[in-house]
């Protein structure tokens, strides 16, 4: 992880593995707009933001049952929802201000980035290179590359293994609980950042090792 060293220079992580949605990506608005089109078409219903965003940072599938106990209504949600969000995608999805910048500067120094996310591959994958981002990782783990999802570790700890480092060098950031939770069982260190989706609150009871409010203070910890 980023420590100090004995000169007093900040260590550099050796791997910093990334959520997407919310971290990398501001996605806010096309989820709102994804979750609202489909609850109301499938089940006529409005429910509030704080309803609609409760679950971001599980995988969509799951996500749905937020809405219903119905797993024929479930699944409907989620189709109707893909249609929506992959005909607006590529109009509202962006980088947060500032994430260009800190990947070039990592990735500079030699760092090694990866993205772990609930996403699935291909949307992530899409949304990252129209963000003119995803040449800056060797790895993109999405729910669909591996059997286990957050909060579970597995999924950093693949990612992890593709890049080739060492949990207790590397450093995972997030905005949901479920990153903070996954990263730390992963054996990583843990960054929670709050220009995402996640609620401070809740974001401190996962214990992160660092909690950051800004791109330049996340930036810093990590040592560029």
């Amino acid at each position: 992880m980023a420590s100090s060293g004995k000169d007093g220079a900040r260590a550099l992580p050796q791997a910093v593995l990334f959520d997407n949605d919310g971290t990398l990506v501001d996605t806010r608005a096309l989820l709102l707009s994804s979750f609202r089109h489909a609850t109301q078409q499938v089940l006529g219903k409005t429910f509030s933001e704080e309803q609609m965003m409760a679950g971001v940072g599980k995988p969509l599938a799951d996500q749905m049952f937020d809405f219903t106990d119905d797993p024929d209504k479930a699944a409907e949600l989620l189709a109707v929802y893909r249609a929506h969000n992959v005909a607006v995608h590529d109009r509202m999805v962006h980088t947060f201000p500032g994430i260009p910048e800190l990947l070039a500067a990592l990735a500079a120094a030699g760092v090694r980035l990866g993205v772990v996310t609930s996403k699935m591959h291909p949307l992530a994958e899409r949304g990252l290179s129209l963000c003119g981002v995803m040449k800056y990782f060797d790895a993109l783990i999405g729910p669909d590359d591996w059997p286990e999802h957050k909060p579970a570790p597995g999924p950093v700890l693949r990612g992890l293994e593709l890049v080739g480092a060492d949990p207790a060098r590397s450093v995972y950031v997030g905005d949901s609980v479920y990153d903070i939770h996954a990263g730390n069982a992963a054996g990583a260190s843990t960054a929670a950042v709050l220009w995402g989706m996640g609620k401070p609150d809740a974001l401190a009871a996962e214990h992160p090792t660092w909690t950051c409010a800004t791109v330049a203070e996340l930036a810093a910890r990590l040592g560029v």
